[in-house]
């Protein structure tokens, strides 16, 4: 944990899926009741396997969130079963695709509590600043109960360093202004890192294949294990 205040600090952003609520447990148990409809043409590893690279594939058109997901599993099951698949087993998977609109979005543990304790501060925005798509996104914030605690929600297609960049122009910020709170180190932590940002990484216990990469530490990197040690960084 860096030693240095947030003195300089404007601008807190958050992300949503693992960060405010948990969002890929249910991701996994989709995809372990998707690989038991497709047992007929692969084992759990095959299923899996194929299923990630259909989304990997989809991403540059599709982009991220439960619709895109769902999307992925009935082509992949379309191509896994070489088109053998009959319709009623089809729209059991679009149903299990579409329930992931509607998970619990329940706060973590010490969430609801430290974004109270920085909100009386009254010395910084806050911003939800998530990826996927713009009604789920709001849809979950929404059923969190934790809407009224940002002055502002930013759904973006990827989080790049240029998204990450428009993010500070939007609240007329420099990048040294901003710090980002998130459990990808992927997506939430290097690109803020590579501009010169400040970021505060809390990891969750699953993580989604498509967000792993090699982790460093940096002198503008805190590392925590539960979310309201943010109260320790942001007095």
């Amino acid at each position: 944990m860096r030693k240095t205040g947030t003195g300089h600090i404007k601008v807190i952003a958050f992300d949503a899926d693992d960060t405010l609520w948990d969002c890929q447990s249910h991701f996994v148990a989709v995809e372990q009741e998707y690989c038991r409809l497709l047992a007929p043409y692969g084992d759990e590893q095959q299923v899996a396997s194929e299923l990630f690279k259909t989304e990997t594939a989809n991403m540059p058109e599709l982009g991220y969130g439960s619709k895109a997901f769902t999307l992925s599993l009935v082509e992949n099951a379309v191509k896994m079963s070489q088109g053998k698949i009959d319709a009623h087993s089809l729209l059991r998977i679009q149903m299990l695709g579409r329930s992931l609109l509607n998970i619990p979005s329940t706060p973590l543990p010490g969430v609801r509590d430290t974004l109270t304790h920085i909100k009386a501060l009254g010395k910084y925005k806050m911003v939800v600043f998530t990826k996927g798509e713009i009604l789920d996104q709001e849809n979950k914030l929404l059923r969190s109960g934790l809407w009224d605690f940002f002055d502002r929600t930013e759904v973006v297609a990827d989080k790049t360093p240029r998204q990450y960049r428009q993010l500070c122009d939007t609240f007329g910020i420099n990048i040294g202004q901003l710090l980002m709170v998130g459990n990808s180190f992927k997506s939430d932590i290097e690109p803020v890192l590579q501009l010169g940002g400040y970021a505060v990484h809390i990891p969750f216990h699953l993580t989604w294949q498509h967000e792993y990469t090699e982790e460093y530490d940096h002198d503008n990197l805190w590392r925590i294990s539960q979310f309201d040690q943010l109260t320790e960084i942001i007095r």
